[in-house]
């Protein structure tokens, strides 16, 4: 038992990263990872709104007739995204990172990661672990954001977090903070994982 929740928890941040290996989450992280503060922020929203959707689906597991299955997951995880969303504009140090995140926010009702967890997981699954899978994915999906963010932040404008890094003589790449090199980023990441992992090689 412990060894399965284990594997529940490491397996998607590692070995079954739902964006370096499942390829899922892809649009978000070209959007969102021009700063680290708003990657960060982003990835702590889909860590909380993938844990908390699949632990109150995996409740209802047995109540929710198949054929309006969808609708009912589609419910749940808008409440949560409202939730986030809330709680960031009250913040007084989250409101502009909000504001700049912006609508992004709101398509983590059509992430395909919080979905595709609900309907592989939590569905057959009871409600701790079908949290620890969550937000274990979530995890997995935060932390291919930070280190693209981390990346293009950091060679994009010489700053992390808006602070100065680099020395002033630094010029700043601009092809970096652009959503081709981040795709660009992404493609290195995978063949990084892909080649540490031979299992992830295909024959």
């Amino acid at each position: 038992m412990a060894q399965k929740l284990k594997d529940t928890i490491l397996n998607p941040i590692l070995k079954g990263n739902p964006i370096t290996v499942l390829v899922l989450g892809i649009c978000s992280s070209l959007a969102v990872t021009v700063q680290l503060k708003g990657a960060l922020v982003m990835a702590l929203s889909v860590i909380a709104v993938t844990g908390l959707s699949s632990f109150v689906c995996s409740l209802l597991r047995n109540t929710i007739p198949n054929r309006v299955r969808i609708i009912v997951q589609l419910v749940v995880v808008a409440m949560m995204v409202i939730l986030v969303d809330q709680i960031l504009k009250a913040g007084e140090g989250t409101y502009a990172i909000d504001k700049q995140l912006s609508v992004y926010i709101g398509l983590i009702i059509t992430n395909c990661i919080v979905m595709g967890r609900i309907e592989a997981f939590a569905l057959g699954n009871k409600p701790i672990p079908s949290l620890l899978d969550g937000l274990a994915n979530g995890a997995g999906y935060g932390l291919i954001l930070v280190i693209v963010a981390f990346l293009r932040e950091l060679l994009g404008s010489g700053t992390l977090f808006g602070f100065q890094v680099l020395p002033a003589s630094y010029v700043p790449n601009n092809l970096v903070i652009l959503p081709p090199f981040a795709l660009i980023l992404l493609g290195c990441i995978i063949w990084a994982h892909r080649a540490y992992d031979k299992s992830l090689q295909e024959k």
